[in-house]
């Protein structure tokens, strides 16, 4: 986004803000919106089976609701379904403002603290990384499948988990640590 845009957005943010003040129930519309189309560069790294839609809509100052198409109308259409399901979680904040950041659970992950830092440096190979327990292997790797991780994970535990739907991280975990405790 070039300085004017975000410029531009602010001011729109700063204006949704004020007119705020002057009802409680917050609608769709209530919310600064802007929308863009995506160019992708020479230098984009390139992802097997992604492409990049042509035009993306957010609300100004929530990085995370948003919504990508190949139109502007669907682009605009997927950021009001996801801005949606945000409506049915939580409680919005006022227009102008940020989306709080909220940080997934880790009660699971942290329930196996020692084997989760062993499986980020042998598994995952990195030094370090934040878990969730919503975490997946796909998070770490830019391959079309999982089989690498299930064969790393296969010949270093002695567990297979191939059939865990999604490679949810903290499921893995939890298999690997129920099959240690039974020998």
């Amino acid at each position: 986004m070039d300085a004017s845009t975000g410029m531009r957005n602010q001011v729109l943010a700063k204006w949704k803000y004020a007119l705020s003040f002057f009802k409680r129930d917050w609608q769709w519309n209530d919310y600064p919106i802007w929308i863009r189309a995506q160019k992708p560069e020479k230098n984009d790294l390139q992802i097997p089976g992604l492409t990049l839609q042509r035009y993306v809509a957010m609300v100004v100052n929530w990085s995370t609701v948003s919504g990508s198409g190949d139109s502007k109308a669907e682009a605009m259409g997927k950021l009001k379904a996801c801005f949606d399901n945000v409506k049915l979680t939580k409680p919005l904040p006022r227009p102008g403002t940020g989306l709080p950041i909220e940080f997934a659970s880790q009660d699971r992950i942290m329930a196996h603290t020692e084997l989760a830092d062993d499986f980020v440096k042998r598994v995952l190979e990195v030094e370090g990384a934040w878990i969730s327990d919503e975490s997946t292997l796909w998070e770490f790797s830019l391959a079309e499948n999982d089989d690498v991780f299930h064969a790393r994970i296969k010949e270093i535990y002695g567990v297979d988990v191939a059939n865990i739907e999604g490679g949810n991280i903290a499921e893995i975990l939890e298999r690997i640590a129920a099959e240690q405790a039974t020998r």
